[in-house]
């Protein structure tokens, strides 16, 4: 499997029944996809929709039914549509169990920085920040690296989302958790080597003394 599929996978692990989750753009709106229809978890988006499902088959999509950013999404049993007040309401008011973002760089406090490169254009913050800051969970998905250059790193060089230390990061390599001492590789993938994270990641980095392979079924 690519390495989007490969997180995609891991995190859904950590999606439990009766949650409500949020799926951020790209990467971790994929995690639906892994998560059976009738497991009792609704996803929500920040367009209002609580209840979002798998992507739709080609040529069965809903121009009207739509992630945030955009992508056709299917809805499952019970699925509600609400304004953007009500949906944020949800996030600003901490009734969020989970939410996936993806992330430019994650630094060894835990915080995240995904919402802006300096020099290029952005529509806007949308709503990572509330979420950062409102869920009661943050997992971000993301590559390791990109084009060679580290995105777990001792201090994010970009605009920090959030002061709030994230609570887990979930990469094709490996599963670490960041903690008020660091961060702690706690998982790591199959096939790959300690030298490899190492090579890969300029933060430092604590090896859990129960150091496992990372679980993907």
């Amino acid at each position: 499997m690519d390495a989007k599929e490969l997180i995609a996978r891991r995190v859904a692990r950590e999606i439990r029944p009766g949650m409500l989750v949020n799926l951020g753009i790209g990467l971790p709106s994929m995690v639906a996809n892994y998560v059976p229809a009738n497991s009792g978890v609704f996803f929500q988006a920040e367009n209002g929709v609580i209840g979002l499902g798998a992507r739709p088959p080609e040529g069965m999509e809903d121009p009207h039914l739509t992630d945030a950013g955009g992508g056709f999404v299917t809805a499952v049993p019970g699925a509600a549509s609400i304004d953007s007040a009500m949906s944020f309401g949800l996030i600003r008011g901490g009734h969020l169990d989970v939410t996936v973002l993806g992330g430019l760089q994650v630094d060894e406090a835990g915080r995240l920085a995904n919402w802006k490169v300096p020099g290029r254009m952005v529509p806007g913050m949308g709503g990572a920040m509330d979420l950062v800051t409102g869920a009661a969970r943050v997992i971000v998905a993301m590559q390791h690296s990109a084009k060679g250059v580290a995105k777990i790193v001792p201090e994010c060089s970009l605009p920090l989302t959030s002061t709030r230390r994230i609570d887990l990061i979930i990469t094709e390599l490996a599963v670490i958790e960041p903690t008020a001492a660091g961060l702690v590789l706690r998982e790591i993938a199959p096939g790959v080597t300690l030298d490899e994270i190492h090579s890969q990641t300029t933060a430092r980095l604590t090896i859990a003394d129960d150091l496992r392979e990372m679980p993907l079924g």
